[in-house]
C-alpha cells in the first residue's frame, strides 16, 4: 500500500506541474459560476469534514511523543497537524477541479459506465466514512451524554439526524450554497470565541498567540517531508485526501468563475490554509497549556463539526445522485429520502464494524488517476493537446452571477 500511495503522490505533483506549465494562464469557467468568495466557501466547507474540528486536540500529544514516533522529530506537533490538513495537500483538489472544469468535457472518461460506477462507489463510501468519523468522535466531545468513551444510542440518533438533514439539503443547490456560507461564518465565529478565551485571560497575551502561530514555520521549512508518507498514520491521512479528491474536484469545478489556472491553485492553497492555521494554533495553545475545553467549548466544537458534516454530505449526495440520475425529480421525494438515508446509514455501520476502510477507497481513486491518464494517452491525446480554454459553452453571465450569490 505504501508503494502504491507513493506512486500516486508523485504522479499527482507531476501532473500539477504539467498543468501549470501547459495551461497556467487560461481562465477556468464552470457550468454554474459563482463569486470567488462563494467559491472559496463552497470549497472549504465541502472539502473538509468533522475531523478538522475534532481531531487536533486528540492528536497533538501523539506527535510530541518522539519515543514512540521518532519520525515526527523534524518539527513541532503544530506543524505536523497543519501539514496533515493544509496547504500542499489542497493541491489534490486543484488538480481534479481543473480536470473536471477544462479537460473532462473533452475526454468524458468519467462518463464511461464502469468508471462512473466506481466513482460513485467512492463518493458514497466517503460520505459514509464522514458520518462514521462524527459518530466515533462524539463521545470525546460530548461526554455528558455518556461515559466519554462508549458510543451510545444518543450518538447514533445524532448521526441519523445529520444524514437526514444532509439528504434534505442536497435536494436544492441553493441550500448547498447557503449552508456553505453559513458554515464558513460559524467556523470563523468558533475560532474567534476560542481565540478570545485563550489569549484574553489573566495569564495570557496576544503575543503568546503570535509565538504559537510562528511555530507553523516548521511546516514550510520542512514541506518536503510531507510529500511522501512518513508512517502508517500519515498514509491514512493521504489516502483519506485521495478519497475526497475526485468528488470534491468534480463538485467545485462547477462554481469556478473565470480565475486563471494559477489563481485557482493559489486560491486553493492559501485561502483554506489561513483559517486552518489560526484554528490549529489556538487549539495547540489550549493543548500546551492544559486549558480545559469541557462544557461550552466542546459543545460549540461539536456543533460546528456537525455543520461541517452536513455541508460535506449534502454536496456529495448531490453529486452522486446527479451522476446516477436518481434525483428527486426523477424518482420522487420518498424514494430519494429513504434510499439515501438507508444507504448512508448502512455504510456508516460497516465502517464502524471495520468492514470498510478509507485506505481502500483512496487506493481505488489512485487507480482512477492512472487509468484516466492512460485513457488520455491512448484515446484522447489530440483533443487534450488542443485545449486552449474552458469549454465554450461555459460562459459567465455576470448579471446572473450577482443574483445567485
Amino acid at each position: 500500500m505504501t508503494a502504491w500511495l507513493s506512486a500516486g503522490m508523485l504522479f499527482t505533483f507531476s501532473a500539477i506541474a504539467f498543468v501549470l506549465y501547459r495551461w497556467g494562464n487560461i481562465r477556468c469557467v464552470g457550468v454554474t459560476p459563482v463569486k470567488t468568495f462563494t467559491f472559496i466557501a463552497i470549497l472549504f466547507t465541502s472539502g473538509l469534514d468533522v475531523g478538522l474540528i475534532m481531531f487536533p486536540l486528540t492528536e497533538f500529544a501523539s506527535y510530541a511523543d518522539l519515543a514512540t514516533s521518532p519520525e515526527y522529530g523534524f518539527t513541532n506537533p503544530l506543524a505536523i497537524e497543519f501539514g496533515f490538513w493544509a496547504f500542499l495537500i489542497w493541491s489534490f483538489y486543484f488538480l481534479t477541479c481543473f480536470y473536471f472544469c477544462v479537460i473532462e468535457p473533452r475526454v468524458k472518461f468519467f462518463e464511461i459506465p464502469l468508471v462512473k460506477f466506481i466513482n460513485n462507489i467512492v463518493i458514497i463510501g466517503t460520505c459514509a466514512f464522514t458520518a462514521y468519523l462524527l459518530l466515533s468522535n462524539l463521545p470525546w466531545y460530548m461526554p455528558d451524554l455518556g461515559d466519554g468513551e462508549s458510543i451510545i444510542g444518543s450518538f447514533y440518533l445524532i448521526v441519523l439526524l445529520v444524514i437526514t438533514f444532509a439528504v434534505y439539503s442536497s435536494t436544492n443547490i441553493r441550500y448547498v450554497r447557503i449552508l456553505s456560507l453559513a458554515t464558513t461564518w460559524l467556523f470563523i465565529a468558533l475560532i474567534a470565541v476560542m481565540w478570545g478565551g485563550a489569549f484574553f485571560g489573566e495569564n495570557s497575551s496576544i503575543g503568546q498567540f503570535a509565538n504559537t502561530f510562528s511555530m507553523l514555520g516548521g511546516y514550510f521549512g520542512n514541506i518536503h517531508e510531507f510529500v511522501l508518507p512518513m508512517n502508517a498514520y500519515h498514509e491514512f491521512y493521504l489516502y483519506w485526501w485521495f478519497a475526497w479528491s475526485i468528488m470534491i474536484g468534480q463538485f467545485t469545478s462547477r462554481f469556478v468563475s473565470g480565475l486563471r489556472t494559477y489563481q485557482v491553485l493559489l486560491a486553493m492553497l492559501i485561502f483554506p490554509s489561513i483559517p486552518i492555521a489560526i484554528w490549529f494554533s489556538v487549539l495547540y495553545y489550549y493543548s500546551m497549556n492544559g486549558i480545559e475545553t469541557t462544557g461550552f467549548y466542546n459543545i460549540a466544537m461539536a456543533f460546528v463539526g456537525i455543520t461541517f458534516v452536513v455541508n460535506s454530505l449534502d454536496s456529495l449526495i448531490r453529486l452522486y445522485t446527479d451522476n446516477l440520475n436518481i434525483g428527486v425529480s426523477r424518482i420522487g421525494k420518498v424514494k430519494y429520502f429513504l434510499g439515501n438515508i438507508a444507504a448512508l446509514s448502512l455504510l456508516t455501520l460497516l465502517f464502524k464494524l471495520d468492514f470498510l476502510a478509507i485506505q481502500w477507497v483512496g487506493a481505488l481513486v489512485i487507480g482512477l488517476f492512472f487509468s484516466c491518464f492512460g485513457y488520455i494517452l491512448l484515446r484522447k491525446f489530440k483533443e487534450v493537446a488542443a485545449i486552449e480554454s474552458s469549454p465554450k459553452e461555459n460562459k459567465i453571465d455576470f448579471t446572473k452571477l450577482e443574483r445567485v450569490t
